[in-house]
């Protein structure tokens, strides 16, 4: 079963910076889709991003050119860098993986493509 944990969320000031971590408990993130995700209250979950296992990445249009998904071979983490943050950035963040695929995203940003979504963490951007 895998398990996934995320950290690194917190408070920072509109066009700072934030990154968040994600580890997956023995498994590999070459061997996933990973996505990340978020949410805020009474909103819908909105995928942030996908990468697969060559490391091909998607976007949402929101976050294009602000954020960036990569993964850590060595320190078995997948991560989220945010640059430029926006108020409308503050949500509580989910990494997720899916493995039917055979590490390739095949399904978007929709959260129903995934197997596996971690407890999240939460982002508040301030101005």
């Amino acid at each position: 079963q895998v398990h996934l944990v995320e950290s690194g969320g917190g408070s920072v000031q509109r066009g700072g910076s934030l990154r968040l971590s994600c580890q997956a408990n023995g498994y590999s993130w070459g061997s996933f889709c990973a996505g990340w995700f978020r949410q805020t209250s009474g909103k819908e979950r909105e995928g942030v991003g996908t990468i697969d296992r060559d490391g091909r990445t998607t976007y949402a249009e929101s976050v294009q050119g602000r954020f960036t998904i990569s993964h850590d071979a060595d320190k078995n983490t997948l991560y989220l860098q945010m640059n430029n943050v926006k108020v409308e950035d503050t949500a509580m963040y989910y990494c997720a993986s899916d493995q039917r695929t055979l590490g390739y995203c095949r399904g978007g940003l929709k959260s129903s493509a995934f197997e596996h979504m971690g407890q999240g963490t939460q982002v508040t951007v301030y101005s």
